[in-house]
């Protein structure tokens, strides 16, 4: 099955949330964990046995793994494995974006089926220009993986960038939501393909009517975002998956208590 049916179904089974697992070095404290490799393994696996089992998307902040070197990214890899086991998605947030070879690289490292961190999608950055990008587009496409194109965030330094006008009158924010749902054409149920839109972002201002893909909405809990948010933004548009992070976490580490709040946050999405 292709991302998107995976996703779709797993939305329609789970609910439509996407858990950050982000082993903040503050988050450590508070668990009572040491800031180091064994403390994020520790933090991570927790994670996984409290939301794998119920949770459509868990996404793995890999730069709070990449601190700790390569004992890190084994925690992170075992992570991985054992939430794709208990049946989560994976969407690694890595935001690589690169050209040529390069990007080929990034894409070979996350989207093959045979590498070390094979997951399921990975975010990626399209400010190098959305063909810059089609490695990985080939490798969603070769191995029935997903990826969410970075395209309006919450930052204000962003909006220089993704609300400036292209050559031809769209924002640039709107060419980048064209460029993949051309890609998405088609698709059944859901494209592959997604984007990432902040929940805090106030006005959208692009059109993502024909989009046939999801949209992950980073920003709830913590940053601000709210399910009202959620919909006043995205209405009525499919598969939207809202994304919190830190304000779930801080229940930690009881694994009860955790799961309990992700119910809590799951139940606000799907009313």
């Amino acid at each position: 099955m292709t991302f998107g049916t995976r996703l779709d179904a797993a939305i329609g089974n789970r609910g439509p949330l996407c858990i950050g697992i982000d082993p903040h070095a503050a988050l450590l404290a508070s668990w009572g964990l040491p800031d180091s490799a064994a403390g994020v393994e520790r933090f991570a696996l927790t994670c996984v046995e409290a939301f794998a089992g119920e949770t459509a998307v868990l996404k793995p902040q890999s730069a709070f793994f990449e601190r700790f070197g390569s004992d890190g990214i084994a925690a992170l890899e075992r992570a991985v494995r054992e939430a794709r086991a208990a049946g989560a998605l994976i969407l690694l947030d890595v935001k690589r974006g690169d050209i040529g070879s390069t990007m080929a690289a990034y894409a070979d490292a996350y989207l093959d089926p045979c590498a070390p961190l094979a997951v399921d999608a990975i975010t990626i950055t399209p400010y190098l220009g959305v063909g810059s990008l089609q490695p990985a587009f080939d490798l969603v496409a070769r191995h029935d993986v997903g990826a969410f194109v970075v395209t309006l965030t919450s930052n204000k330094e962003g909006q220089d960038v993704q609300l400036a006008r292209a050559a031809d009158g769209r924002t640039i924010g709107q060419l980048v939501v064209d460029e993949v749902a051309e890609r998405n054409l088609g698709a059944e149920p859901l494209g592959s393909l997604g984007l990432v839109v902040g929940a805090t972002i106030g006005d959208l201002g692009v059109d993502l009517s024909k989009l046939n893909g999801p949209i992950l909405a980073p920003g709830v809990g913590t940053q601000g975002g709210t399910a009202e948010d959620v919909r006043r933004i995205f209405g009525d548009a499919r598969s939207v998956l809202p994304s919190v992070s830190r304000d779930l976490l801080r229940a930690g580490p009881s694994v009860a208590e955790l799961r309990d709040a992700a119910r809590r946050y799951r139940d606000q999405f799907a009313s």
